[in-house]
Formats: structure tokens, C-alpha cells, sequence
């Protein structure tokens, strides 16, 4: 069983609040890679353009050897160190990212898979056995090495293979007692949105290995109990209380990946705890929404970092991954043949299904909405994962698709051709307007896809089509695929803490996954200009027509 990294002391357990004074413990014990003297000169001094690239980096030397020499340099200097001798110094004790990993092609990669001749279009499937190709790029192993010497190393030892994202995303995500944030230790204590569950699902389904899922079921069920444990909140409501999850991460000191920009943002507070500060930051990273006006607004000023208070949000998609792995493991189990805990999961994605019903859908709206805990009501804001319960299946109601129809025609969503905007609005985070990426796609564009209804599938098409062409269109030209994209002009995204990134491990997977669903209609002409969503529905119709016919 893994060791259970993610129990916290009592107290945090017990509630203590995230303004509080009191020091937060640090994201782990490494005086190197998560907190200390050699982070915070090393990152403050900014000796590389991202902060991650040095937390990520592996030493030459023991830990100890390392700051014994460290301190030595420190004391020769009156504890400001030049920057030449501290760029010196992490030459001679540090090793360049990415040493520690080796090459790897999955042994089950073929090189022209069937799904490819589903696609009709010859340009668009030229562009998938491209795309597919990169798999081999993404594969990496790692060195014994970190397995003989794990102090050395941020990177959390894995005896399997794995692909990564690309870009400065060189780690894997795997299970620690929970998903962390990444594979290493300075991630330790914060998680994922959890998914997986459904990993196992998409498995079982494509291997029916019950084996495999008879001596893994522990596993799944230790990483819910990790969200039940320490991610749970009660809502009142009406009278009645509802048991709920958000993003919560008290733990304290700057993100190491993010260690400068965080030191100067807590620097530039007017008011409020540094440890308070870094902790909703630290959430806002585990929900995979680093970072958005989701996390600001309703705070006193909604367009500064500095005021993000993600852990008072209780949202939509996390609950909805929750309701839908609920109702995948009760289904595990009774294949599994044990009842009990099939109907103890049972029970617990109904009692959630009916407290998302009653805290988080809006029947006026026709959509779910993230509740903040602190005002007592609902953010009205669209963001695509207001729709996360229906790509899910977690919603009893089934006209519950066709009015999430008539909600993104309200929110004039379907006007833009390039693809599903993050937000609505523009604060210069990577997940707001103009950005638009690639999981968000897919769950609205899955959700409509389980409509009854011609007019809403229709839909559900047009918005994989504009999301493939924007894809296809960017690859044409630049022979690359990005973590995000512009919608409002069809180019690689910008904004939040980094460049943008090249790869990209989830935006290939869901365009291959809709030129396997969508393949035999999709096409890479010219793109139409749908101004109104009317037009959408209609161009939809008409293309679809003939699978109708058939």
C-alpha cells in the first residue's frame, strides 16, 4: 500500500484556517527542492526565465555535501552571494533538467493505428499519423539511478515508463496515496483533479483485465478517501447540509516551480498572510486552473493574483469527477462481487448527485455553477467546466443537455469559431479569455454528444470541427501543437506565468480522439464564419445529414 504522504496533522485537520498567522508546513522536507536559504537565493537571484527549470534540476552530489557548501558560500559573502559565484556553484552541484530520463517508445505503439482510415479527409488523417508520432517523442524511463539515489533527485522514482506533456513539463502523474500535482517532491502535497478512476475505466474497457483491477481496487479507493479526508466541506443550504469537495492545499512557503513570482506577489500584498496567500495559490495549482478569475472572483479585488481564494470555492468539474468516479468504482466492485462496497459508493454518488442538485445547478441558467462558500451563493461566470456534470454523466435530468444548449447560446459561447473561451474574461491568466484548451473542449463537446437530439449532437460536431481546424491550421504552420490556443484569432494562447508551451500531450489526445470520433466527417477546408448560433446549428444539420440518412 503507498505511504499515506497526504495526512496532515491534526490540527490543519481539525480546521485551521487558511488566514491564520501560524506557520504552514512546508510542501516537503528537501532544504533544496522545497524550502531554505539555496531555494530562495537561487530563485530570487533568477538565473534562469522559469523557476521550475532549477527545482527540477538533480544533484551532482549528496544533499548534505551540498549545503554544507552552500552555507560555507553563504558565510563568505555575508549571505548575499554574487550572482556569478551562485551561478558557478550550481555548475559544479547541479546537473542540467532531464538527466535523469531516457527515451522511450511504448512497446504497443503501432505505427499506423486502425482509427486512422476512419478518417475521411486526406489531409486531416496525414496531420493524425503525424500527431500520432509524437507519442514516441513524449515517452520517457528513468535512469537507475533515481531509484539508488533518490535524495538527489526532485523527480519521484517510477519503475514504468511514461509520457510526459512536453515542453517544461519533464515529470509523469502518478499514484502516491493520491494523484500529486506532479511526479515530484516538491508536489507532493498537492493534488489533481482525480481522474483515476476513469484511467482504470478507459483500461478495464480496452483490456477487460479484471486481474489488474482486483489487485489495484485498493489503490482507487485510497485516493478518494485522500478527497474525503482532506478536501471535504459541509454547505448549508435551505435548512439542509450537504456534503461537498473544493481545492484545499494548507501548506505553506512560495510554489518552488513558481518560487520568485510567488515571494513577490506575497512582497506587493496590502493586506492579508503571506502563508494564507501561497496556500490558495498552492490550490488554485491543484485544481489545474493556474491560474483564472475563477479562483477571484467574488474577492475584494477580483483582478489581482494577490486576492485569489480558491479554497472557498466549491466547483463544478471537481465534483463532478468525484460523482463520476463514485459510480465507476460501485460498478467495479460488483464486478468484483463485493456488494457491500458497491453500494456503499452507491450511496454516496446519490447523496452527491443531490447536493450538486441542490448547491450548484441553476434551473433558470440551465447550468451548474461553482458556489462560493464565503458570500453564499452562486458564480454566475461562464467557464466550460459549468458543464462538467454532463460530460460525466452525473445528472438524473435528461433534458439536462438541451438546456446546456440554450445556456452556451445565452452566453453567445457558440459565436466563436476558433474555439470554447476559458472565461469570458480577460485578466492576462492563462486560463481566461482569449485561451481556450483542449480538456475543456472535449467536456462540452462530449456533454452535448449525449443529447437525443439531432439539433444539440449537430452542435456537439461544429464545436469538434472549429477546435480541429484551429489545431490543424496552427500545425500547418507552425509544425508544432500547443497547450493552448487563442480563440479570438486561431493562434498559440499566451498569458499566466510562462510561454506557451509546444507538445502537448492532452491537446494531441483530444484531437486524436475526435478524428476518431468525428473522423469520417470532419474536413481541413476553409473554415465558415458562424456568426450566429442559428447558422451553427444549421451548417451542423446539413453536414450531418447523411449520417442521419444511413
Amino acid at each position: 500500500m503507498p505511504v499515506r504522504t497526504w495526512e496532515l496533522p491534526l490540527l490543519l485537520l481539525l480546521g485551521l484556517g487558511l488566514g491564520s498567522q501560524e506557520a504552514l508546513p512546508p510542501p516537503c522536507e528537501s532544504q533544496i527542492y522545497c524550502h531554505g536559504e539555496l531555494l530562495h537565493q537561487v530563485q530570487m537571484a533568477k538565473l534562469y526565465p522559469d523557476d521550475k527549470q532549477f527545482v527540477d534540476m538533480s544533484l551532482s552530489a549528496a544533499p548534505d555535501e551540498v549545503l554544507q557548501s552552500f552555507s560555507a558560500l553563504t558565510t563568505a559573502h555575508n549571505h548575499s552571494i554574487p550572482r556569478q559565484q551562485l551561478q558557478e556553484f550550481i555548475q559544479r552541484y547541479f546537473q542540467p533538467v532531464g538527466q535523469e530520463l531516457l527515451s522511450w517508445t511504448p512497446e504497443d505503439w503501432k505505427d499506423r493505428p486502425q482509427f486512422l482510415q476512419k478518417i475521411s479527409d486526406a489531409k486531416l488523417r496525414a496531420w493524425a499519423e503525424q500527431l500520432h508520432q509524437i507519442w514516441k517523442k513524449l515517452g520517457r524511463k528513468m535512469k537507475p539511478e533515481v531509484l539508488s539515489h533518490p535524495e538527489r533527485f526532485s523527480l519521484i522514482y517510477s519503475e514504468h515508463p511514461f509520457i510526459v506533456p512536453g515542453g517544461r513539463f519533464v515529470e509523469f502523474y502518478y499514484c502516491y496515496g493520491h494523484i500529486p500535482n506532479g511526479g515530484r517532491v516538491y508536489y507532493l502535497q498537492r493534488s489533481h483533479p482525480p481522474l483515476l478512476t476513469l484511467m482504470m475505466d478507459r483500461y478495464i474497457t480496452h483490456t477487460d483485465n479484471i486481474s489488474f483491477l482486483r489487485e489495484n481496487i485498493e489503490t482507487l479507493a485510497l485516493e478518494l478517501d485522500f478527497w474525503t479526508v482532506n478536501r471535504t466541506v459541509s454547505v448549508n443550504l435551505g435548512g439542509e447540509s450537504y456534503i461537498l469537495n473544493r481545492y484545499y492545499v494548507p501548506f505553506g512557503g512560495p510554489r518552488p516551480e513558481s518560487y520568485s513570482k510567488d515571494e513577490e506577489l506575497a512582497n506587493n500584498l496590502q493586506e492579508g498572510d503571506p502563508e494564507a496567500l501561497w496556500a490558495e495559490l498552492k490550490a488554485g495549482a491543484e485544481s489545474g486552473w493556474d491560474f483564472s478569475s475563477r479562483w477571484l472572483v467574488g474577492s475584494p479585488h477580483p483582478d489581482l493574483l494577490s486576492s485569489i481564494q480558491t479554497s472557498r470555492q466549491v466547483p463544478v468539474d471537481l465534483n463532478a469527477f468525484l460523482c463520476q468516479a463514485e459510480e465507476l468504482m460501485s460498478s467495479f466492485y460488483s464486478r468484483l462481487g463485493d456488494d457491500a462496497q458497491a453500494a456503499k459508493y452507491k450511496g454516496l454518488r446519490v447523496q452527491r448527485m443531490a447536493a450538486m442538485q441542490a448547491v450548484l445547478w441553476d434551473e433558470q441558467k440551465g447550468a451548474w455553477f461553482d458556489y462560493d462558500l464565503e458570500n453564499g451563493k452562486k458564480n454566475l461566470e461562464f467557464y466550460p467546466s459549468n458543464l462538467t456534470p454532463l460530460w460525466a454523466g452525473c445528472f438524473s435530468d435528461p433534458a439536462a443537455v438541451d438546456k446546456a444548449l440554450k445556456y452556451l447560446e445565452d452566453s453567445q459561447i457558440l459565436t466563436y469559431q476558433y474555439g470554447i473561451p476559458t472565461s469570458l474574461r480577460n485578466t492576462g491568466q492563462q486560463w481566461d479569455f482569449p485561451n481556450g484548451w483542449a480538456p475543456l473542449q472535449d467536456l462540452v463537446i462530449r456533454g452535448l454528444a449525449k443529447s437525443s437530439s439531432p439539433r444539440t449532437q449537430g452542435v456537439a460536431f461544429q464545436l469538434a470541427q472549429n477546435w480541429i481546424r484551429t489545431n490543424f491550421d496552427v500545425y500547418s504552420q507552425k509544425s508544432a501543437m500547443y497547450e493552448k490556443y487563442d480563440i479570438s484569432n486561431g493562434q498559440p494562447g499566451s498569458g499566466g506565468e510562462y510561454e506557451v508551451q509546444e507538445g502537448f500531450g492532452w491537446t494531441n489526445g483530444v484531437a486524436l480522439m475526435l478524428l476518431d470520433h468525428y473522423g469520417d466527417q470532419l474536413t481541413s477546408g476553409t473554415r465558415l464564419a458562424l456568426l450566429v448560433p442559428h447558422c451553427l446549428v444549421a451548417a451542423c444539420l446539413f453536414h450531418l445529414l447523411p449520417s442521419f440518412l444511413s
